[in-house]
This record gives structure tokens, C-alpha cells and sequence, in this order.
């Protein structure tokens, strides 16, 4: 009875410690995540549409930001919440590199969907948004407004 009971509760330990360990972020073209791995770093959040010429135009920046700050996580997320499948396809013609959330912001961290793209936001290393932004944006003004919000 007694070695009954100590598995029971070594198995139920181990599905404890495996669920708290659970992905809630589900991301395209990158590693699904969750908030507690994404706690204590900065977050860079992109709004945009494949319909959106400046959108398209500013990907690239993004994606030369996100190189230059490896430190940073930065996501982008379609505008028209497009789902894996339909998100493929337009993630292959536009050349897209950067990791694209399919969980929504909201759900995440509070962002709502803008009234426009491109919008980019910047989340702190203690989850909490601090810069808004709703114009195209380039590599180097990412890095200006990074470098003003440190």
C-alpha cells in the first residue's frame, strides 16, 4: 500500500512539474514559448499586414533590429490573425524571418489589436508595455527608442 501510494504521488509530481513547464505561446517560424521563459528580458511586438505596403517594407528593419539586438525578443503578429496554415504561404512570399506569434498579443500581454498598421510595441523586462508606436518604423529608430526606454 505504501509503495502504491509513493508512486502515485511520484507520478503525480512529474505531471506537475511537466504541465508548469508547458508552452503558452505558440509561435510560427520560431519556438513555441511561454511568459515565464520570456520573464526578464525586453519584448518588441510588430503589428502588420500583408495587404499594408509599409508593413512589407518594414520587416526587413525588424528583422536587422532583431539581429542586432539578440538579446531581445522580438515577434511579429498578423494584423488579420492569420493561423499556421494560412500564415505560411503569406510568410514564404514576403521573406519572412521573424518569429510571428499565433497566440494573440491580447491574450499575452494585454495588447490590443490597433486601429492600423504597422503599430510596434515595447514590453519590459517585467512584462509591463512601455512604448507604443504607430508609424513604420526603421532599424535604427527601433534602436534609438530601445536605447531612450533602457
Amino acid at each position: 500500500m505504501c509503495f502504491m501510494k509513493a508512486k502515485i504521488i511520484t507520478l503525480l509530481s512529474i505531471f506537475i512539474l511537466i504541465s508548469c513547464q508547458k508552452n503558452d505561446i505558440d509561435v510560427f517560424n520560431g519556438k513555441d514559448t511561454s511568459l515565464e521563459k520570456l520573464s526578464g528580458q525586453w519584448i518588441v511586438v510588430n503589428y502588420w499586414a500583408d495587404w499594408c505596403a509599409p508593413c512589407i517594407k518594414e520587416l526587413p528593419e525588424l528583422y536587422e533590429f532583431a539581429k542586432e539586438n539578440s538579446d531581445i525578443s522580438v515577434y511579429v503578429f498578423n494584423f488579420d490573425e492569420l493561423d499556421e496554415e494560412d500564415l505560411r504561404p503569406v510568410a514564404k512570399r514576403f521573406g519572412l524571418m521573424l518569429p510571428s506569434l499565433i497566440s494573440h498579443p491580447r491574450e499575452i500581454w494585454g495588447i490590443e489589436t490597433p486601429p492600423a498598421v504597422p503599430a510596434t510595441f515595447f514590453i519590459n523586462p517585467d512584462g509591463e508595455l512601455v512604448k507604443s508606436l504607430f508609424r513604420p518604423q526603421t532599424k535604427d529608430s527601433l534602436n534609438s527608442i530601445l536605447a531612450s526606454i533602457k
